[in-house]
């Protein structure tokens, strides 16, 4: 019994060995060894090309540059807003502290948009802005 155990054994094994030869014979292995590195030539490419375009977003979404801009742009405008108010006034310059600038600027836009051109009428709506501020 244990003889035709190892006889069905090595016929599988001989059937198996055919096998893995025509499979060895159909996948071709030297040219499969080409695409291969020809595949592998291909994802290098394209992980430096995907680097080279996450540098590029990083760069141009770089905050840090923006702040450091803006900083400059403060820097300056407080320079500006500084040597202004030193020729303004004290009570309108303590006004001015307590109240914030774009109000005015709204009040404005907010004028022109609804369409006053007229002078005297956005002299009045000045008038009733410094009103409603104190």
């Amino acid at each position: 019994m244990a003889s035709s155990a190892i006889a069905r054994t090595v016929g599988h094994l001989s059937k198996s060995a055919e096998v893995m030869k025509l499979v060895n014979n159909l996948t071709k292995a030297p040219e499969m060894a080409v695409a291969m590195q020809e595949f592998s030539k291909e994802m290098t490419k394209a992980g430096v090309i995907e680097e080279i375009v996450n540098d590029a977003v990083d760069t141009a979404l770089d905050s840090e540059d923006i702040e450091d801009e803006i900083e400059e742009v403060d820097k300056v405008l407080t320079t500006i807003a500084g040597e202004t108010a030193t020729l303004l006034p004290e009570a309108v310059r303590k006004e001015r502290v307590k109240q914030p600038a774009q109000s005015v600027g709204a009040a404005e836009e907010e004028a022109i948009a609804e369409g006053v051109d007229d002078e005297e009428e956005m002299e009045e709506i000045r008038a009733r802005l410094a009103k409603v501020r104190s």
